[in-house]
């Protein structure tokens, strides 16, 4: 590494001293500053300097608490110390303090004495190299994350357009498929606006309304791959047929399946006709098996049902449904999701009349007090 001449300094409280050291280093190219004690070393030094060489033995602040002090300021300067009368005990406390070398005055072997000085600057050199290399090494760790900021930006960028698009793809396939079913058109869109309704009702958390809303446009997505036109037929379902259709919920939980990015939809998908007493299907889960969500979307799911019409029988008022929810709660729905609906369907429906708050209260007595 090659910044120039090398810049050294001298603490010695003997004039006579600091002016021979100092020809002598620059007899061999050195720049040389010099101070008389500890004090001026410390108001002298800087990060420019390759080397320090310390008189031990100096007044008011000796070479070694100079050397401690140095060591506080961080600079990583190699220091030698020179003293005239060295011991056991002052190498073992000069290696303590990280110390370099020693030199030895009078200096007599020159070479010995450039050869000490030029493996202290080398050390130094190794010192600012690797200070240069961790400080590129961060830099480029920088760029490389904000690099990889942005490349995770874009990613989950592209993540969310490509689940919006399959949502949305999705959707539609499932639209499709009500169009053509006069008994079951509007369903999906109907059970998503009472899921909503009802979990801002509650207070859900934004991440679990996007969970209900998902959960309610596809809790029927099965459907598209099992042959239901025996929904239009006159009459009752034979055992067959209902056999047929109970597959729905299961069927579509394996087409969510692969997307990753809704684990907790295929739950609910999976086991939204699961009751409370755990007669439902396919699992047979009871109510502390099943989350909040899921239990939404069973009330939900079910007074649709009930409010539409089918060719096989005349759908209920919503005075009815509402009745039949709370004969069913405890059994089949979970009695506080239940209280939650009717009392949020009243904003909801179109004749609030038929949901007063007199009618409600007495109807959830009724059923409270069985």
């Amino acid at each position: 590494m090659n910044k120039g001449p090398t810049k050294i300094l001298i603490a010695d409280d003997d004039a006579m001293v600091r002016t021979t050291v100092s020809k002598i280093l620059e007899m061999f190219g050195h720049n040389v500053d010099t101070a008389r004690d500890g004090k001026d070393v410390l108001t002298l030094v800087d990060d420019s300097y390759d080397v320090i060489i310390l008189d031990i033995n100096m007044p008011d602040m000796d070479g070694f608490e100079t050397m401690d002090r140095l060591n506080d300021l961080d600079y990583d300067i190699p220091v030698l110390f020179l003293t005239g009368a060295g011991s056991m005990d002052y190498a073992v406390k000069a290696i303590n303090l990280g110390a370099y070398d020693f030199l030895t005055k009078p200096i007599e072997d020159l070479d010995i004495f450039n050869v000490k000085i030029r493996r202290a600057i080398e050390k130094r050199n190794f010192i600012l190299r690797e200070r240069q290399y961790k400080a590129a090494l961060e830099d480029d760790i920088q760029v490389k994350a904000i690099q990889l900021e942005e490349q995770n930006k874009l990613l989950l960028t592209y993540s969310n357009s490509l689940e919006n698009a399959t949502v949305q793809l999705m959707s539609s396939l499932q639209n499709a498929m009500e169009e053509k079913d006069y008994y079951t058109a509007g369903h999906t869109m109907r059970v998503t606006e009472y899921a909503l309704m009802l979990g801002i009702a509650m207070g859900l958390t934004e991440s679990e309304i996007l969970v209900l809303r998902r959960a309610a446009q596809f809790h029927d997505i099965g459907k598209l791959v099992i042959d239901l036109s025996c929904i239009q037929k006159p009459g009752k379902l034979t055992d067959e047929e209902w056999l047929l259709i109970r597959k729905h919920p299961s069927v579509g939980a394996n087409i969510i399946q692969p997307l990753g990015f809704m684990n907790k939809e295929q739950f609910i998908i999976r086991h939204h006709h699961e009751r409370m007493d755990g007669k439902g299907y396919p699992d047979g889960l009871t109510g502390d098996q099943l989350d909040d969500l899921t239990k939404i979307i069973i009330v939900v799911d079910s007074y649709d049902a009930m409010t539409s019409r089918r060719n096989y029988r005349r759908n209920m008022t919503m005075e009815q449904a509402v009745e039949e929810l709370f004969m069913c709660s405890g059994t089949q729905f979970e009695p506080s999701i239940v209280e939650y609906f009717s009392r949020t369907i009243v904003d909801y429906a179109p004749t609030k009349s038929v949901f007063s708050q007199e009618y409600l209260d007495n109807v959830y007595q009724q059923n409270k007090n069985k």
